[in-house]
This record gives C-alpha cells, sequence and structure tokens, in this order.
C-alpha cells in the first residue's frame, strides 16, 4: 500500500460505514422531518414547507476527501460531518426565520446557531441567506429513533431560497467565462441585495394588514365561521402574534364548529372570559407563538378536558393534556 492509500484508508472506512448506516439515516430524516413539522404546527408559526434530505453515499464521500493544508479537513468525518441528515424550513418573511430558530432552540437541544446572512451583513455584504441550525432530540425516551443522530437544519426565507437555489444551480451547471465572472458575481450581489429588500417589504405588508385588522367582523353567509374570515379575525384579536399556516385557520374553524361556536360574534364574546396575559405566563412561550396556537390555547383555558376530548383533536391529546396541566397549575 503506497502511502497515499495509507492515508485515504480512514476515509474508504468512512465511506463504507456512512453507507452501510444510509437507510437508517433516511428513516430519521423523515422522523425529523415530522417532528418539527409538528412543533411548527403546534406552535402555530406560518411556512411555506419543511422538507429534508439524507446525504448521499457520494456526496458524503466528496466531503469526506477534502484536504486542508497537508490533511484531511476532517479527520473524523462520521462525527465531524454534521449535515447526514438535512432538514430544510422555508419561511415566507424573515421575523419568522428568528421565531423557527427559537422554537427548535426550546423543544429540541441546540448544538450549533449561525446565522449566515447576518455574517454577510456584517461584512458589509451582501450575497448567501440563512439560518443554520445543529439540533439533537432531547434524551428523555419520547423520541428514541432519533436520539442518536443530529439534524442539521436550514431556515430561509421564500426569497432567500429562490436566491440560494438560483445561485447554486447557475454556479454548478453554468459554464461562466472568466471575463464574465465578475459581472456575474456583482448582479448576483444586486439580487441579493434586491430580495433584502423585498423581504423588509413583505414583512411591513404583514404587519400593516395585522394593524389595520378589525377585532370583530360581520357575521359570514355561512352557518359557521370560516377558516378566511377567522384568519381576519384573529388578526385584530391578538395583533401581537404572527400568521398561521394557511390551512390551521380551516382546521381550528371546525374545532370551533364541534364547541357550537358557530359566528365570530360568539367567538369575540367567548374569548373575553379569558385572560389572554395570563394564559401567555403560564405557556411560557418563548417565540412569538401564532395566532391559531393561541386561540387554541384559550379554548383549552376555557373548555378544558372537553375541549382535549374533541374528534378533531384525538392525534394530539397527550400534548393538549400537557398543556391543560400548565394552565391549570396555580402561579406561585
Amino acid at each position: 500500500m503506497t502511502q497515499q492509500e495509507h492515508a485515504q484508508e480512514p476515509v474508504r472506512g468512512a465511506v463504507r460505514a456512512y453507507a452501510a448506516r444510509q437507510p437508517q439515516l433516511s428513516a430519521a430524516t423523515a422522523g425529523y422531518v415530522e417532528l418539527i413539522r409538528t412543533l411548527l404546527d403546534d406552535a402555530g408559526i406560518d411556512y411555506l414547507s419543511v422538507t429534508g434530505r439524507t446525504k448521499s453515499v457520494a456526496s458524503f464521500a466528496a466531503k469526506a476527501n477534502r484536504a486542508e493544508g497537508d490533511g484531511p479537513l476532517y479527520p473524523d468525518p462520521l462525527e465531524q460531518i454534521t449535515d447526514q441528515i438535512g432538514v430544510r424550513v422555508i419561511t415566507y418573511v424573515h421575523s419568522d426565520v428568528a421565531a423557527v430558530a427559537d422554537l427548535l432552540a426550546d423543544e429540541l437541544t441546540l448544538l450549533d446557531d449561525r446565522d449566515l446572512g447576518e455574517e454577510t451583513a456584517r461584512s458589509g455584504r451582501f450575497g448567501y441567506a440563512s439560518r443554520h441550525l445543529l439540533v439533537q432530540v432531547h434524551d428523555d425516551g419520547q423520541h428514541d429513533d432519533l436520539a442518536a443522530h443530529r439534524a442539521s437544519v436550514q431556515v430561509r426565507t421564500v426569497l432567500q431560497h429562490a436566491w440560494a437555489e438560483f445561485e447554486h444551480d447557475i454556479r454548478y451547471k453554468g459554464n461562466v467565462p472568466d471575463d464574465a465572472a465578475a459581472d456575474l458575481d456583482r448582479r448576483f450581489t444586486l439580487a441579493a441585495g434586491l430580495i433584502e429588500l423585498a423581504d423588509r417589504e413583505f414583512a411591513t405588508i404583514r404587519e400593516r394588514i395585522q394593524a389595520a385588522a378589525p377585532g370583530s367582523t360581520t357575521e359570514a353567509e355561512a352557518d359557521h365561521i370560516v377558516g378566511q374570515e377567522l384568519a381576519t379575525f384573529l388578526a385584530g384579536h391578538y395583533s401581537d402574534a404572527g400568521w398561521s399556516h394557511t390551512d390551521h385557520y380551516d382546521w381550528i374553524a371546525d374545532l370551533l364548529a364541534q364547541l357550537g361556536i358557530d359566528t365570530i360574534d360568539d367567538l369575540d364574546d367567548l374569548l373575553t372570559s379569558v385572560d389572554a396575559d395570563a394564559v401567555i405566563r403560564r405557556m411560557g412561550y418563548r417565540y412569538p407563538a401564532g395566532a391559531v396556537r393561541r386561540l387554541d390555547d384559550a379554548l383549552l383555558a376555557i373548555f378544558g378536558e372537553q375541549y382535549v376530548t374533541l374528534e378533531g383533536n384525538s392525534h394530539r391529546v397527550p400534548k393538549l393534556r400537557a398543556r391543560l396541566e400548565k394552565l391549570t397549575t396555580p402561579e406561585t
């Protein structure tokens, strides 16, 4: 065996070990996607998508073979290459990126947190912007199938995602002449600056809509509250809360129907019976809970076990009972 082959043997061993464990990693990737989606839904944080991918054997091998100076960049590839499980969360506005990061830091063990957009801005440049988190489930026995695995989570807005994907696609596939490289860089930088501006404008649009939303609306023609009607009401009633995922307004409107609450006026009257500030204190939110989550907790505080046992809540009874305990435990 030559000296070079001897040096490469640890990498070959790591690649063989990775290939053997990849099916297990694929199952863990699906588990992390489902867990993170459930956490976001439960928190009522708005998002466009949650997707995952398991690093391919070829991609792992290429990364494991990277060198730094005269030695390998990753002396222990299986431990040091941390994006073997990758999850991507796409949000609509930048404030929701921070909300997602805060939620994951609260619900999972946070091993690393890098805001690459902030790092780029501190250097006085425009460019790649994404929040990169390295997380692991708590060692509490609730997710034993995931406990041995870490997940690299990227959180970015839909506009940041579009820029990053297009820039990667062009640089990976494009055959850019050397004399055009500087102009290409300048144009990507200009696009990144415009995207940052557009993200700010989207945030302003949402804030303006929330601020202008009425606290109550007239009764709709339907014989029950519908999702769009509820979204408008909640934007005014919980003006400090973020928007929730579009589908969740219809889902909780169905829960209201199961409770016999058929008009916005009835809901408005009902919510006067709950101390919203007390609910926030008892729940101890460490992230900006969305409007649907705020309503969900209010209904839980008002109806208690009756709310827990609604047909539409059958998939989350243990979580609701844990939250109900928080709401009913006397404050100290």
